[in-house]
This record gives C-alpha cells, sequence and structure tokens, in this order.
C-alpha cells in the first residue's frame, strides 16, 4: 500500500514528512480511496468511519498488529505441537511424517524458518524401538545437517521393508498356547 501511495505521490497525506502546509483534501482523498482499495471488504467496513487518509492508515496498521500478535501466537501453538510430537509403535512411518510435515509447512507458511536438519533430527528421536537401530545408524554415519528428510524416511522405510521380511521369513513357526502344550505332551506320554 505505501509503495503505491509513494508512487502516485499520495503518500504525503499519511506523512507529510514535516510540511506546516495541511495535506490538500484531492490528495488525501486519493489516499484514503487507495487505501480502501488495498484492504479486504471486513476491514473496508471498520475504515469507513474514518475521515482522513492518515486515520485510516493508524487503523490499518493497528489492525495488522493484532494479526501479527495472533500469527505469533499461532507459531508457538504449531511450534510446541511439534515439540511434543511422538511416533507410538502403533504410527505408521508415513501417517507420522505426513503429520510432522504437515506441522512444519504451516510454521513455515507463517513466515518462521524450519532447517531440515532440525525435522530431520526430531524425526530420528521420536522413532519407536523398531527403528532405534537405523535411527543411530543414521545418526552415526550420516551427516544430518546435509542429509534430506526423504532420504532419511526412505532409509526408515527401508528398515521397515527389511524387518517385515524377517518377520514374514520366521512367521511359519507354530506356537501353542500353554494348555495346548500341556495336551501334546500328555498324548506322547500316553504314546510313548
Amino acid at each position: 500500500m505505501r509503495v503505491f501511495m509513494e508512487a502516485h505521490d499520495i503518500w504525503q497525506a499519511i506523512d507529510p514528512e514535516g510540511s506546516k502546509t495541511p495535506v490538500e483534501t484531492k490528495v488525501d482523498k486519493v489516499a484514503l480511496a487507495a487505501i480502501y482499495q488495498s484492504v479486504l471488504e471486513d476491514t473496508l467496513l471498520t475504515l469507513a468511519e474514518k475521515k482522513t487518509a492518515k486515520e485510516a492508515w493508524e487503523a490499518v496498521k493497528t489492525l495488522c498488529q493484532g494479526a501479527e500478535r495472533v500469527k505469533k501466537a499461532r507459531i508457538q501453538t504449531l511450534k510446541a505441537e511439534f515439540e511434543s510430537m511422538n511416533m507410538k509403535d502403533s504410527d505408521s512411518l508415513d501417517d507420522f511424517c505426513l503429520k510432522l510435515n504437515g506441522l512444519v509447512t504451516n510454521i513455515r507458511a507463517l513466515g518462521e524458518s524450519v532447517a531440515d536438519s532440525y525435522v530431520l533430527k526430531k524425526i530420528l528421536c521420536v522413532v519407536p524401538k523398531r527403528f532405534l537401530q537405523i535411527a543411530s545408524t543414521i545418526e552415526q554415519f550420516g551427516d544430518v545437517d546435509t542429509m534430506t528428510i526423504e532420504e532419511t524416511v526412505g532409509s526408515l522405510k527401508a528398515h521397515e521393508e527389511r524387518m517385515r521380511g524377517q518377520i514374514e521369513n520366521s512367521g511359519h513357526q507354530l506356537l501353542l498356547t500353554e494348555e495346548e502344550w500341556n495336551k501334546r505332551e500328555k498324548g506322547e506320554q500316553k504314546s510313548g
């Protein structure tokens, strides 16, 4: 808004720069019209009662400061949520990373920077026990400051697939309850 008004030589209606002469009515009205054109309809209703461009400008500044406070509070809430996130044993890696990425995207959309290495370290710190071995390997032998989140998640998923293959191969083992075992032993004792 300011750049637009400066470009059209009407900014003096907002900031007369020490000029002792009053702002021309036409300049003030053009500046006021420029402000009206630059704000949302909801804000326009608030500004309708302002008589000068300077009054309208001050009202817009106040509204924006309030919006800035809300934005900062939202960033703090999202950061706290990010910090408290933990991956449960029942969570899938994809679902957890999707939630985490959503939080990070929202924080970044509000103008706050979040380094990928910080997100990566968070993932490695909160994985359940089934990922502990690979997470430790990544931390010890990988460069977590330059590694991408996608590479890390890919390594964790590869580990998960390998573990799933191990469990499926050992899944042919027959497990008996204590009652079934006792019946089986009694049956062997009768026949032997």
